[in-house]
């Protein structure tokens, strides 16, 4: 570890030992910071190697900045194949964003992350991303004094501040929303139902079809999303550590597919917000965590929820079925998570200009109370 005293110092992730220390660097900076939920460190471990199917077709570095020797920062940086080949726009990605409040250590940071991607040909940087579009993603800006639910990012107000310092720019903003799940269904939207109901089926997961249930899924999910900013399709194999999440944690109920005339048109998750449960773990299952996580699952069912994966069909998106067929997943959605004794459900996220599904939401009593933000940069 460089002990250069009083000296800022950048240092590539390129060990084990280094990769240990990348991941629990968060734990130093949060530590006075009651609304911080340490990850479980076994999932982070996984996250950073081959394990993860993000890197068969996206690679990466990280990097630990150092001051008079103690790690005070890291960023990392990653370039997503899957994306090149959509978009074919050199862009690469940073991510993993955590640092004290020093604009030095942001801007050592940035600048060893971006040196890689011009190395590597890319003209322009977006992020963060943790580590793809599809996992942890945006800078939190606002909301600070509520934890975050199940894979979503918590921050310091700072870096909104040090990330523009650096050149960096908003690219779009991420909403999350609170959603009580007693909502009271408005007029215009039980008479938007009532044009479409006679063609709709809604049923939940059926899990002994796990796997072609899995796949409809993602295939519902990739072809609602295909339009959005910077959307890159989620691979089968990334979509089976959802499937993994959504086998161990939830009710099949938790989980509503629409079809129109026999075709599936629309699909919602809903997840218990595990972070509810882990909060005073920090990060560790053992030697007794497992068991008090097992224990709060089953018998103290956490209050708040996610749903992390909504999704209708493309070809539905500008006719009455796209807003009907919103509504009536989540509707359907709202019995299952009530009679498990959930009081309120976070809608996130969601893209700032989607105005189609923030009405929606609004209209159900939703209230945005958290913004994260997407930076760009060229390079």
């Amino acid at each position: 570890m460089p002990h250069n005293k009083d000296e800022l110092t950048v240092r590539a992730v390129n060990n084990r030992t280094l990769l240990n220390q990348f991941i629990h660097l968060p734990e130093m900076l949060y530590r006075d910071d009651p609304n911080w939920v340490s990850p479980l460190y076994f999932e982070q471990k996984e996250k950073f190697t081959n394990k993860n199917p993000f890197f068969q077709h996206a690679r990466w570095q990280a990097w630990i900045a150092y001051c008079d020797g103690r790690p005070v920062g890291r960023i990392s940086a990653q370039i997503d194949d899957l994306h090149l080949q959509k978009f074919q726009d050199r862009t690469g990605h940073f991510g993993c964003l955590e640092a004290i409040d020093e604009q030095k250590v942001f801007d050592a940071l940035f600048a060893s992350a971006e040196s890689w991607l011009k190395s590597e040909s890319m003209v322009r940087a977006t992020g963060p991303f943790n580590l793809s579009i599809n996992e942890e993603c945006g800078l939190q800006i606002d909301g600070f004094d509520t934890p975050p639910r199940i894979m979503m990012v918590h921050g310091r107000p700072y870096y909104g501040q040090a990330v523009e310092a650096v050149g960096y720019r908003k690219a779009v903003d991420l909403i999350a929303y609170r959603q009580p799940p007693d909502f009271t269904v408005p007029r215009v939207m039980q008479r938007l139902v009532g044009r479409v109901a006679d063609r709709v089926h809604i049923r939940p997961l059926n899990r002994k079809r796990l796997k072609s249930e899995l796949a409809l899924m993602l295939d519902i999910f990739n072809d609602a999303w295909s339009e959005n900013w910077g959307m890159v399709p989620i691979t089968e194999a990334e979509f089976e550590e959802v499937g993994k999440a959504m086998t161990l944690l939830i009710d099949d109920n938790f989980v509503q597919i629409a079809e129109v005339d026999g075709e599936a048109a629309a699909m919602i998750v809903c997840l218990p917000n595990i972070n509810e449960a882990i909060q005073d773990l920090h990060g560790r299952l053992l030697p007794f965590g497992w068991l008090k996580l097992l224990w709060r699952l089953k018998v103290r069912y956490p209050r708040t929820a996610r749903i992390p994966l909504m999704g209708v069909r493309k070809k539905y998106h500008h006719t009455p079925f796209g807003p009907a067929l919103s509504f009536m997943i989540t509707d359907t959605l709202r019995y299952p998570v009530l009679a498990r004794g959930i009081r309120e459900m976070e809608m996130s996220w969601i893209l700032e200009h989607n105005s189609g599904m923030r009405n929606i939401i609004e209209s159900l009593g939703g209230q945005a109370y958290q913004t994260f933000r997407l930076y760009e940069k060229a390079l």
